[in-house]
């Protein structure tokens, strides 16, 4: 009888050693401080957990001194919870600061913390003594990015050696106390493929992808293609043959597959971007992401690699890694499809037990391998931005929860393949679209008010980008302001949500306008969000900074007060009024003055504009939080995702006032700096926006980094007066 697919968990605990610098994720994150964290994944119906038991952090100064208090705590509780723990003992470290990998101590040393471990806690059945063990070869001995910072396959060829060894050796000290325990090997799989020119080096890379299992497995013996290369790079024969009882053979294999793992090699280097130029000393080229290439779709991706492991060894296999840093629809659709990879081996015959559910409260910096201090965090299924100290659960969690519970999930997003396998992952766009990535023949789609508005465009623009089916609605198809309009329109789209972005906008007019600024903002907010309430619609709509008056000489917080000190901020604060009491799973988005790349309406935009005309721009000292209308968009995009409700302040963090970001903007625009101007001697108001719930946009600096560098309009003089007069 086949056994059920299992869902797991695993918390991204990395020890990586840069330089002297150690970096743990577990801190990062702030997993180590909220034992809390076990009873949210228990929540999630999550009965097995990759858990560290790491040696740097329970023996960091000397190998005869053991700090277990930390682990002692969650152990327990994971006993307490009858979860089971998947024990890793090194997770892409080097060791403590006193070893590292090309220690010829390291196995017995590693192997010495695993009988500490195995003996303070008889409980642990499943062990993974070194995570990833040609992974972490590759980018500490090969690649330079991890400690000892190596470049030769000598280097690599040892630290893999070393930590095989230390794989054996642990798990034959651990089987001392525990005669059943149990070793879940994981390791990175993906692929390379090439042109033809280039055939010779995928074939070294797609045999060298597998030799922490063919070591453990006792498959490298004289007839493996790897023998002779171990031995021209100074691996004795006697060391080899170490492994040819594979008493450590992997009880259960695990696969890490990511999007990135599989390759692509390409002489041709100046078709791709600059990042990817490589070489191996015979030929130069590109090293880019398979997924990019018009190659077979059968040859990509999960199901293909799952397959691969099977036919290969005939193991138990666990996807013990089902990770994607990207917006929260690309996630999903990335977990579901490990999900079906894993259940469509089950049915061909495979002893696929699991798939892990990764990164349970994300990662930081991953994005540069650890090697950048950028605080850049990529959430999983729990959100640690949120304030407070309880992460917040994503749609991640939903989705795990049911996978784990009822074995699956579904959600309007997952009517669309992930980019993966949409036109736009291609380096060079096909002349015919494809229509593949539509999962089904009528997808759900989002509502989007505002068509002729810049917030209403860029969600339309993005949600292209992201796969999003939607319709933008303009005045003439759907007027908030009249309920018989708005009734009409929610029964002809059927959306799933509605993001509401028309209103008034006109902050000056407003005061000789009122009743046109109220009908507008708040009068169809209302209207909105007692239709959407009434078809259980979740509706989003957004309110502004304006809503304060800027006196309180701090930056506000969602449970500040309202004190508008204009008509339209009125029209705001009565608007959130009415639409959070007509609608209880209504998000109401607080966010300040736009700045983006797609359109001329925004102060930065002016100032540049008034810049290339050699006139002088007055700017006021009001400090406000200029907000990048691509992050924001992407923003509450993932909070629709994940059914956010009530009220949310999203803004770039960090203050500045109007006249300091004219003269940013003229700088680096390009453009004298003394044509901008302080205006006006009247005291500053500061209606900055913080949030309690959770500062989910990057900093003001990235923001304003990105616009200059990423936007399709050259500052220069010229070409700005141009694009200004069409």
């Amino acid at each position: 009888m086949k056994r059920p697919l299992e869902l797991w968990g695993g918390v991204e605990c990395t020890v990586a050693r840069i330089g002297d610098d150690f970096r743990n994720q577990s801190l990062e994150t702030g997993h180590g401080e909220r034992i809390s964290d076990i009873d949210r994944i228990a929540g999630l119906g999550i009965r097995t957990v990759r858990y560290p038991v790491l040696w740097e952090t329970v023996s960091p100064d000397a190998p005869d001194q053991a700090e277990f208090s930390w682990h002692d705590e969650r152990l327990r509780r994971l006993q307490d919870l009858d979860m089971r723990a998947i024990a890793g003992l090194c997770h892409h470290g080097s060791g403590p600061r006193y070893t590292d990998m090309l220690d010829s101590a390291w196995p017995e040393l590693l192997a010495d913390h695993a009988a500490k471990v195995a003996r303070r806690y008889p409980h642990l059945d499943l062990y993974t003594p070194v995570n990833e063990p040609l992974t972490t070869a590759r980018f500490s001995g090969l690649y330079g990015h991890w400690y000892p910072h190596q470049t030769s396959y000598p280097s690599f060829l040892r630290m893999l050696v070393n930590e095989c060894k230390a794989t054996v050796l642990s798990m034959r000290e651990i089987r001392k106390v525990r005669a059943d325990a149990q070793l879940v090997q994981t390791d990175d799989l993906g692929k390379t493929f090439s042109t033809p020119a280039l055939a010779y080096q995928a074939e070294h890379e797609n045999q060298r992808r597998w030799l922490t299992f063919d070591l453990l497995c006792g498959m490298v013996d004289r007839h493996h293609p790897w023998w002779s290369i171990f031995l021209k790079n100074g691996i004795r024969e006697e060391e080899l043959s170490f492994f040819l009882d594979a008493d450590a053979a992997p009880d259960i294999i695990g696969i890490n597959h990511y999007l990135t793992s599989e390759r692509y090699l390409d002489e041709r280097a100046s078709r791709y971007p600059e990042h990817h130029s490589g070489g191996n000393g015979r030929h130069q080229y590109a090293d880019a992401e398979a997924v990019r290439m018009p190659l077979p779709a059968e040859e990509l991706g999960p199901l293909a690699r799952l397959r691969e492991t099977w036919e290969r060894y005939r193991r138990p296999i666990a996807v013990t890694e089902a990770h994607h840093g990207c917006t929260r629809d690309e996630q999903l659709r990335w977990l579901l499809e490990v999900w079906q990879a894993a259940r469509t081996l089950q049915d061909e015959g495979a002893d696929i037990r699991a798939v892990t559910v990764w990164s349970l409260f994300g990662t930081v910096d991953w994005n540069s391998l650890l090697t950048q201090r950028n605080g850049s965090y990529e959430p999983g299924p729990f959100d640690v931005r949120s304030g407070g100290d309880e992460p917040r659960p994503t749609a991640l969690a939903r989705a795990a929860e049911g996978l784990a519970k009822e074995g699956h999930f579904d959600h309007p997003v997952l009517d669309r393949a992930g980019w993966w396998k949409r036109d736009i992952r291609y380096y060079r766009r096909p002349s015919r679209r494809s229509n593949a990535c539509r999962l089904v023949s009528d997808p759900r789609q989002i509502l989007i008010t505002g068509a002729n508005g810049t917030l209403g465009r860029a969600f339309s623009r993005i949600c292209d980008i992201r796969g999003l089916d939607h319709v933008l609605v303009s005045r003439q198809e759907m007027d908030i302001a009249d309920l018989e309009s708005v009734q009409s329109a929610i029964n002809c789209y059927q959306p799933w949500a509605v993001i509401n972005t028309a209103g008034y906008v006109r902050v000056a007019q407003a005061e000789e306008e009122p009743e046109r600024c109220f009908r507008e903002n708040t009068l169809g907010a209302e209207n909105l969000a007692r239709v959407c309430s009434a078809q259980s619609v979740p509706l989003i709509t957004f309110s502004s900074d304006l809503v304060f008056d800027g006196t309180l000489n701090r930056p506000y917080g969602e449970s500040d007060p309202v004190n508008p000190a204009s008509v339209y901020g009125a029209s705001k604060a009565e608007a959130e009024g009415r639409v959070l009491a007509a609608h209880e799973n209504a998000l109401v988005i607080r966010t300040s003055a736009f700045f983006g790349p797609w359109d001329r309406y925004n102060f930065v935009w002016w100032v540049l504009n008034t810049l290339s005309k050699g006139e002088i721009v007055e700017a006021s000292t009001d400090q406000v939080s200029p907000t990048y209308v691509p992050d924001l968009v992407h923003e509450v995009l993932n909070l629709v995702i994940d059914g956010e409700r009530g009220l949310w302040h999203l803004a770039n963090s960090g203050a500045v006032s109007w006249y300091d970001l004219a003269v940013e903007a003229a700088r680096r625009g390009g453009y004298d700096t003394s044509l901008v101007v302080k205006a006006g001697e009247a005291q500053a108001s500061q209606t900055v926006l913080t949030s309690e719930r959770g500062v989910l946009l990057p900093t003001f600096d990235s923001a304003f980094d990105r616009f200059f560098n990423d936007s399709e309009i050259d500052w220069s003089s010229n070409e700005l007066r141009t694009v200004a007069a069409e």
